[in-house]
């Protein structure tokens, strides 16, 4: 495994360890509707590039890294503003508090805080399903959160694979439940 974690393997840890461990430890990938409707919404920005709206200048398909953290990882874009740069992911999904998308903001604008010299102050994340933008604060509980979640996803790699979470939806609406197979573990484990 490569010694920089990948910024959608933060998502995946907060999303679920047990995904993450089954996806960056075992290199487990497989599809389901909600991965390739993904894959389909970013079709156009996925193309490297970079483009003037105004006063702002978007350079999308970033590549960004730290190398105090440890991470690494493409960053949807970031937006030049007079105010700042502001990075900017797309998801599928509906708005609410997401906190895996959140992570995964968070850690790319401390790479390019890492990167830049310069401090940013928040970012925001797309959602295709309200076909609205959410702005997310780096507060310092944010940051300290997706520091700690780092921290504890790159050290969950040397650890036994994590039990099953007990959250039906989110079992439900992983690709990966036919491979983690949540139900049939916690039931092997209750006997």
């Amino acid at each position: 495994m490569d010694e920089y974690l990948p910024l959608a393997f933060l998502n995946a840890w907060e999303y679920c360890p047990r995904r993450f461990y089954l996806e960056y430890v075992l290199g487990e990938l497989l599809d389901n509707e909600h991965i390739i409707l993904g894959r389909h919404l970013h079709r156009h920005i996925d193309e490297v590039k970079t483009r003037q709206e105004g006063e702002i200048t978007i350079h999308q398909q970033q590549w960004v890294w730290s190398d105090r953290l440890g991470v690494k990882g493409i960053i949807d874009a970031v937006e030049e503003r007079p105010e700042g740069q502001v990075p900017l992911e797309y998801k599928k999904g509906r708005m609410a508090k997401h906190l895996n998308d959140f992570f995964q903001l968070c850690a790319a604008a401390l790479c390019l805080e890492e990167r830049t010299g310069g401090a940013i102050a928040f970012g925001e994340i797309f959602y295709h399903g309200n076909r609205r933008r959410q702005r997310v604060e780096f507060t310092p509980q944010l940051r300290e959160a997706t520091e700690g979640a780092i921290a504890a996803a790159r050290a969950a790699v040397y650890e036994p694979m994590p039990e099953p979470l007990s959250r039906r939806q989110k079992c439900r609406d992983c690709s990966l439940e036919k491979i983690c197979l949540p139900r049939e573990v916690r039931y092997l484990r209750s006997l």
